[in-house]
């Protein structure tokens, strides 16, 4: 995989550079809620721009129905992205249409333009590999070199992912570059013990990586609404708390081969409870009241992981030389439930190990809840692409890097 170092050392002055980044923000009523994946790429693009190129810069952001939608524009991010560098950045308001080839014509050596979501062309997402490469084919005509810097899309065989760069000279971003430096530390050569903190609502959602991690993790810490489940796989009442049913075979089969091949599993021995969601709006007290975690009433669920479990999940992290993390322990959006997954995070700044935070609500938590990120070993820009590569996939967007 060719690095951006060896383009900048081959040059770039006058070229056009098509970037693909990550700017998948949050955004509420159109303002950016938290601009990470934005001043991720940034060294990236700013690299490129000091040595001359005319950067190119493409995203998808949300879910948009492979048409224009006006909630999932990439205006603000675009103008987020200015901002941070300081200087103008043009934005084009269709993909592949005239207003980016104007954008793109209009540059000069050194500036900065974005085009529209990438995903308000159908093209980009298609299963099918021509209607795929015809777009690929589009985006291809607006460069002469293609950087990759979109970790939290290189899981995705989407066409400015995977088409695009076997169409021009393809190199790796400074982010992607630092994404799988840091993941080869979670699956080459691990510093042990090798601690592993999972949480987050669904259980099927982390199964693979558990399969994986069962044959190379030290420690499991199981937390969040997936932790239900492991409970109620080992007969505990659980009440109205998140449940997935049809796991439970599959769980029960994980903590038995947890038990033979010496990982040790650990699971809340306390959690919150209340009758009912908290109203992650208002944000109104919810008043929780603590439970042991194998006796949840009926008429309860559980939402956090209590003030026990915390100091036990703790406990299990300052001996860790390696230490990953995916996903929060509670739902930290509402303070009331918030406590578990910072205990978490500062057990993560206590301890003296290598610490991951695998991206998607994990990152997000980091910076709600107000800690320091540059205090943390890595934070990625890409949940479900850290642990597609920790489950030992081959990541599409990876793959099309390599020569």
């Amino acid at each position: 995989m060719k690095t951006i170092d060896e383009l900048l050392a081959e040059g770039v002055d006058g070229k056009r550079v098509f970037v693909r980044a990550d700017l998948n923000v949050p955004l509420a009523e159109g303002r950016i809620t938290d601009d990470g994946r934005i001043r991720a790429v940034l060294p990236t693009v700013k690299a490129l721009a000091e040595a001359g190129a005319k950067v190119v810069v493409a995203s998808h952001l949300g879910r948009p129905k492979g048409a224009p939608d006006p909630a999932f524009s990439l205006l603000a991010a675009a103008e987020r992205l200015g901002e941070l560098l300081g200087a103008p950045v043009a934005f084009a308001q269709d993909t592949v249409g005239p207003a980016a080839h104007d954008a793109v014509n209009g540059l000069q050596p050194g500036q900065v333009a974005v085009i529209e979501n990438l995903r308000f062309n159908a093209g980009e997402t298609s299963k099918d590999d021509t209607e795929r490469g015809e777009f690929a084919d589009r985006l291809a005509a607006l460069a002469d070199v293609y950087v990759g810097d979109g970790f939290g899309a290189v899981h995705r065989k989407h066409a400015s992912v995977f088409d695009l760069p076997a169409r021009l000279p393809h190199y790796a971003g400074y982010l992607i570059a630092t994404e799988v430096g840091v993941l080869k530390k979670l699956t080459e050569d691990v510093k042990r013990p090798y601690v592993v903190a999972l949480g987050g609502a669904k259980v099927s959602d982390k199964l693979a990586v558990i399969d994986q991690l069962l044959g190379k993790a030290d420690r499991l810490l199981i937390g969040g609404g997936m932790a239900y489940t492991f409970l109620k796989a080992k007969g505990h009442e659980i009440g109205k708390s998140l449940l997935q049913e049809d796991q439970i075979p599959a769980v029960q089969e994980y903590i038995e081969r947890a038990e033979k091949n010496g990982v040790e599993l650990v699971l809340p021995v306390d959690v919150l409870v209340a009758s009912e969601f908290p109203d992650l709006k208002t944000k109104a007290p919810a008043n929780p009241t603590t439970v042991a975690a194998d006796a949840v009433p009926a008429d309860q669920m559980g939402l956090d992981i209590g003030p026990e479990s915390r100091k036990l999940y703790a406990s299990k992290l300052t001996d860790a030389a390696t230490v990953f993390w995916n996903g929060p322990m509670g739902v930290f959006e509402h303070p009331d439930y918030a406590e578990g997954t910072k205990a978490v995070a500062q057990a993560l700044l206590d301890s003296p190990a290598f610490t991951v935070v695998g991206g998607g609500d994990s990152a997000a938590a980091v910076r709600i809840l107000g800690f320091d990120e540059t205090a943390f070993g890595h934070i990625s820009t890409g949940g479900g692409a850290s642990l597609e590569y920790l489950e030992g996939k081959t990541l599409p967007g990876l793959a099309a890097l390599e020569d």
